[in-house]
């Protein structure tokens, strides 16, 4: 027996559950070099989750420690709405968990304590109703590296350029 009723497309459905980013750490990618990315959900507070609906984050300067076991991000600040609630004090700066499983909180910790690796947050997004936080594993750059990862980008630039010259010309 058929159905008469159509059939929903699963690539409607999955655009609608796709995510949507939130925030973007762009200094991370020039002063780190990014070795390992990993998903973590974070703990929010209702009034939280409000203010990043509105877009009300600032990440630049945040990074994320080990501390008895677990991992915080420290230095993340979400500007409360003015329509907070009264009754709450809203602490824009405060330390938040991240949520990761524990075999994966154990391979950060290995990196961080052992090998010298900073967890850096790159990027907050929603995923399927709820907000996650990528971080990296990363090490720091030198002031050499970045001056060659400018040069590089600056000579792919110049090479776009050149290409689409040559092709316009032929």
């Amino acid at each position: 027996m058929t159905s008469t009723h159509p059939r929903k497309d699963t690539k409607s459905a999955n655009k609608e559950a796709a995510t949507k980013t939130i925030a973007l750490n762009k200094r991370a990618r020039h002063d780190y070099a990014i070795e390992q990315r990993h998903e973590a959900g974070i703990a929010l507070q209702g009034w939280e989750v409000k203010a990043l609906r509105a877009g009300h984050i600032a990440f630049a300067d945040s990074y994320a420690i080990v501390q008895g076991g677990e991992i915080f991000l420290i230095g993340a600040q979400i500007t409360p709405l003015i329509t907070a609630s009264t009754h709450v004090t809203a602490n824009d700066r405060r330390t938040r968990k991240l949520l990761l499983h524990g075999h994966e909180i154990a391979r950060l910790i290995g990196a961080v304590e052992r090998e010298g690796y900073t967890l850096v947050p790159l990027a907050m997004y929603w995923k399927h109703g709820k907000v996650k936080l990528e971080i990296a594993l990363a090490r720091g750059k030198q002031a050499h590296d970045k001056r060659a990862a400018i040069k590089d980008r600056d000579w792919a630039r110049d090479k776009q350029r050149i290409m689409r010259r040559h092709n316009k010309d032929a």
